[in-house]
């Protein structure tokens, strides 16, 4: 009875600030996720949930006051999530040029980034130009774990079954059923 009570609380309190985000959204969406916590998308490409996608989990941390932040910048932008996927809150993904494509049945802890893009030049002069040359997609397979405060920078594969460490930064692709962790995250053992 408690439990009940306690999840209808939390969805009328989530209610309001669910539907500001959507109000605030403007990116062609395909599915519909479920939503415990807000969500933005925004972009001028397109963000597909394939099946049954949850974002936000209760209790966790930030729940109340934070929101996931999806972003397909430009026209080719693409940012997919599989079915059975549950990402924890304040979730970030923005593909600048290629894509983005989380798999089927992937976990995703709190303030998790997936960039596609250094979405912007090292030399001086070309330091707010973002060319669609220097992005790579990224793809985490089925059925991986990501831990809390983990980023994944551009061209990275996570192979699938394998987990990656809190806090880790990963620069480079993993193989399938591997746990990897550290800044720049490598294989710590293999499943």
């Amino acid at each position: 009875m408690r439990a009940r009570l306690v999840a209808r609380l939390v969805a009328a309190a989530q209610a309001p600030r669910i539907l500001k985000y959507r109000l605030l959204s403007d990116c062609r969406m395909l599915g519909r996720p479920e939503l415990l916590q807000p969500v933005q998308l925004t972009g001028r490409g397109e963000i597909c949930f394939e099946g049954r996608v949850k974002i936000g989990v209760f209790p966790s941390p930030y729940f109340f006051n934070g929101y996931a932040y999806l972003e397909a910048r430009n026209p080719g932008a693409r940012i997919s999530i599989g079915d059975g996927t549950w990402i924890n809150n304040n979730f970030v993904a923005i593909s600048e040029h290629k894509s983005i494509t989380i798999g089927k049945n992937v976990l995703i802890g709190t303030f998790v980034e997936i960039f596609d893009s250094n979405f912007h030049g090292l030399e001086p002069e070309r330091r707010r130009v973002s060319s669609p040359d220097e992005a790579a997609a990224v793809v985490v397979e089925d059925n991986v774990f990501i831990g809390s405060n983990v980023k994944i920078l551009r061209g990275v594969t996570v192979g699938r079954d394998s987990v990656i460490a809190n806090g880790s930064l990963v620069t480079r692709s993993l193989p399938p059923r591997v746990v990897a962790g550290g800044n720049p995250a490598r294989v710590l053992k293999q499943l």
